[in-house]
């Protein structure tokens, strides 16, 4: 089995930073925009650099949105970031009709997402926001597995592809372990592992946890392929589809809600190509809570532990 090497622990918000700094040096046309959460976000690298190219609106979301597809619509290319419980849920109308709806360039950084903000509690802890986004029409949804891939796929949302962005990305340092020169394709899909008893399909700060998951799966003789979905929407129905058609068993991993998020994006695939048993790990239908983040993906369920503990229930499905 592969194994995948942590370079060390590091936030994905500081590679989404490092991503729109790099596509600001290549581009004069990127433009950033902040709701007053400037550092805490990763976009103090690109304030600091380019100030007359930033602009703080202050806590009003829904005006950002607004200002961000003006300048789209007048050929710049607006960065907003902030935290994905306001970029996603808050902002929600204005980003369905000012960007959507006029299908405009606009990369909308959702910070702070999944339950590992930890002590913020609740209210800080974006869990919906990848059903929201990926209903809306022209929407490009992005779920990073670590920094490097952030920094990557960021200045790649930013300069290659056309229409409205969403990244989301966390706050707590997470292993990275993703290489530098690593083959990325918006809209594709990333095989870290290839098994011949079961598909682990993960997303975000879950594609870790996956391999993890992997490993400790083989310990017991079961080979695990380990898929990471960096991108959401479009998802790649190839990789599912041949994944599903390997391995004959999937288990979907998200720091998001188990309903309507990445999973069920799968299923949608699966159910219209190959049906095959699936399990879906995520958060169990509630809202979150304060406390460390190690202790909430614990309590609720997002640890390799629980991908195992899915990746056996779902051989007891498969068909024979």
């Amino acid at each position: 089995m592969k194994i995948h090497k942590n370079k060390g622990n590091k936030p994905t918000k500081d590679g989404f930073g490092e991503g729109v700094l790099e596509a600001a040096r290549k581009n004069d046309n990127v433009v950033g925009i902040g709701a007053d959460i400037t550092a805490s976000v990763g976009m103090n690298h690109f304030a600091d650099q380019y100030p007359d190219r930033f602009v703080s609106l202050g806590i009003a979301e829904q005006n950002c949105v607004g200002v961000a597809a003006g300048l789209a619509l007048s050929g710049k290319i607006p960065v907003f970031s902030t935290y994905a419980v306001f970029a996603a849920l808050r902002t929600t109308d204005q980003v369905r009709i000012s960007i959507c709806y006029n299908n405009v360039h606009v990369i909308i950084g959702g910070a702070h997402a999944g339950i590992s903000v930890g002590p913020d509690g609740a209210t800080h802890q974006a869990l919906e926001d990848i059903a929201i986004m990926r209903v809306l029409p022209n929407m490009t949804v992005i779920s990073p597995c670590d920094a490097t891939q952030a920094k990557t796929l960021t200045q790649m949302a930013t300069l290659e592809i056309n229409g409205p962005v969403y990244i989301r990305f966390g706050r707590e340092a997470v292993p990275d372990f993703s290489g530098e020169k690593q083959a990325l394709k918006i809209g594709g899909a990333q095989r870290l592992i290839n098994g011949k008893d079961i598909s682990i399909l993960a997303t975000g700060h879950m594609v870790w946890e996956a391999l993890e998951a992997a490993r400790l799966l083989s310990q017991n003789g079961i080979e695990a392929s380990v898929i990471n979905f960096h991108t959401i929407k479009p998802i790649d129905e190839e990789t599912i589809v041949a994944s599903s058609m390997e391995t004959g068993a999937i288990v979907t991993a998200e720091e998001h809600q188990v309903f309507a998020g990445f999973g069920s994006a799968v299923a949608e695939v699966v159910a219209r190509h190959v049906p095959v048993p699936i399990e879906f790990v995520g958060m169990p239908d509630t809202f979150g809570e304060s406390g460390k983040p190690e202790e909430l993906m614990k309590k609720y369920g997002l640890k390799a532990k629980n991908i195992v503990d899915a990746a056996l229930r779902v051989l007891k499905r498969k068909r024979k």
